[in-house]
C-alpha cells in the first residue's frame, strides 16, 4: 500500500497494535460495583484529535446470561475518585456546550455480559486537556438529551486519567 493510501482507519488500527498511549485512565467499580475494573487508553493521532480504546469487565449485567445493555461513560472535572466518585465534579465542558455536546461525552458503552470494548476518534479535547481530569462509568445510558448530564444514573466506576511516560 501507498503511503498516500493509508486511510485514518489504517493509521489507528496501527496506533492501537503497536504505540503506547500518552494518557490512560484505570477504573475501579464503586462499592455498588465491586467487580467493574479496566482502562480507557488516550492516543495522540496524526488527525489533530484522540484515539479513545476502552476496555471494561464487571459491568452489572456480568451476571445475565446473554445480555447486553448501554453504559455512560463521560470525562469528568477533577480525577479524585474517593467518596464513592462524589467528588468528581460535573462533566468536562470547557466551552460551555449544552448535553450531548459537552468535550467529556464519550461514546456509551455496550455492556455484553460484563464486558465492553469500544475505540473510536475525537477532536474535542486533547490529551494535555483532560490529564488529572476522570473518567466515569455511570449504571445507566445516558439519554442524550436531558440536561445537563444526560440522566445516566449512579457513578459506578471510576479512573484518573494520568499521562503515560
Amino acid at each position: 500500500m501507498r503511503s498516500d493510501q493509508i486511510t485514518p482507519r489504517i493509521a489507528f488500527t496501527q496506533l492501537l497494535q503497536y504505540e503506547r498511549p500518552q494518557a490512560a485512565a484505570w477504573i475501579t467499580g464503586s462499592s455498588a460495583a465491586p467487580r467493574l475494573s479496566g482502562l480507557v487508553k488516550f492516543y495522540r493521532t496524526s488527525y489533530g484529535g484522540v484515539l479513545v480504546e476502552a476496555e471494561i469487565f464487571g459491568l452489572p449485567n456480568i451476571e445475565q446470561q446473554g445480555s447486553s445493555d448501554f453504559y455512560a461513560m463521560h470525562i469528568h472535572q477533577f480525577g479524585d475518585c474517593s467518596g464513592n466518585f462524589s467528588k468528581t465534579g460535573e462533566h468536562y465542558n470547557p466551552s460551555g456546550q449544552m448535553h450531548p455536546y459537552h468535550a467529556g461525552d464519550l461514546l456509551p458503552l455496550l455492556g455484553n455480559q460484563g464486558y465492553a470494548w469500544s475505540a473510536y476518534y475525537d477532536k474535542r479535547f486533547t490529551v494535555e486537556e483532560i490529564i488529572g481530569k476522570s473518567v466515569i462509568i455511570h449504571s445507566g445510558r445516558d439519554d442524550f438529551t436531558t440536561q445537563p448530564s444526560g440522566d445516566p444514573g449512579t457513578k459506578i466506576g471510576c479512573g484518573e486519567i494520568q499521562r503515560i511516560i
